[in-house]
């Protein structure tokens, strides 16, 4: 079976759909099959001929037009798929191996982010502003009090809320930890969503896409709006929303590190205080998240105040 299929391009793609099978998010084999397209050089080459000089060639011209952090993660994609190689019997090493240090380290970006209260308020002014469509603009409002990482906002589902419980569970295959997370919704929150419901509810994606209920919106419209705002890519991202939440709950002393980072879904190394957290801190994350979305009204309130008293 092995021999009939032993090209670079056949292992990665078989490799992908062993991912699949064991049921990682499709997130992952999507960009899985991305890095193979960036790979496509050497797809067609026997996995067992190719040579580490083959394979930087290939990286290289990745990293020719400046996409560094792509050539390290089309190595890393690449190294899995020679190893899954070695391990089927159909290459001798991981040619990658050798190549640490020679491809170009990207700078380390961090996700841009608001930390000052002040410039969080004038956002949320913007937002409330936002003249796009329903179902972009309460993903936009939600956004700031979920302190969820934007994939698992856009790709939610009806099932996974319960509006009478004021509860939004979502399932493993959709969290980075690949562990179940449960979010407290604020009243707030409640509110937009059950706006939100009669007119893309009860069934299917929460937040769809405008031309197909089948799928959900972009990864990139969030942050297209938040562009359209005014705001640059090193100002504020969707994903950073999650970094104002952390700053600005630490900050305030009323809350404990634990219940912060559980709404976080961070990881937890020790297994057994995870659990333990996941039960014990359940009370204060749901008075937690109810004082930050009250926080986060009163900051966009003293903003359009503010803007009424300058104008």
């Amino acid at each position: 079976m092995y021999k009939a299929a032993n090209s670079f391009g056949d292992v990665a793609r078989e490799y992908i759909k062993k991912m699949s099978a064991e049921g990682k998010a499709e997130a992952a084999t999507t960009k899985a099959n991305w890095l193979l397209e960036q790979l496509n050089p050497m797809a067609n080459r026997a996995i067992a001929d190719l040579k580490p000089v083959e394979v930087l060639a290939t990286l290289k011209r990745i990293e020719a037009k400046g996409k560094y952090e792509t050539a390290r993660r089309a190595r890393s994609f690449a190294s899995r798929v020679f190893r899954y190689g070695v391990a089927t019997g159909r290459a001798e090493n991981d040619p990658t191996a050798i190549l640490r240090g020679a491809l170009i380290t990207p700078k380390v970006k961090h996700h841009g982010a608001l930390l000052d209260p002040t410039a969080v308020g004038d956002l949320l002014r913007a937002i409330d502003g936002y003249s796009g469509h329903l179902v972009t603009r309460i993903a936009l409002r939600v956004s700031p009090h979920l302190m969820a990482r934007p994939g698992e906002l856009r790709q939610a589902k009806w099932n996974e809320f319960d509006l009478a419980n004021a509860v939004w569970k979502i399932p493993a295959e959709r969290m980075k930890m690949r562990k179940p997370h449960t979010v407290p919704l604020s009243r707030q929150v409640k509110t937009d969503l059950e706006e939100l419901f009669a007119l893309t509810g009860p069934t299917g994606f929460v937040f769809p896409a405008f031309h197909t209920s089948l799928r959900p919106l972009s990864e990139n419209t969030i942050n297209q709006c938040f562009r359209r705002m005014g705001y640059g890519v090193g100002e504020i991202t969707a994903h950073g929303l999650r970094s104002t939440a952390s700053t600005l709950l630490n900050e305030s002393g009323k809350w404990s590190a634990d219940a912060i980072e559980r709404s976080l879904a961070h990881a937890d190394h020790d297994a057994v205080r995870g659990i333990y957290n996941r039960g014990h801190y359940w009370e204060e994350r749901v008075a937690m998240h109810q004082w930050w979305s009250d926080y986060l009204s009163d900051l966009r309130d003293n903003a359009k105040r503010d803007q009424h008293l300058d104008s």
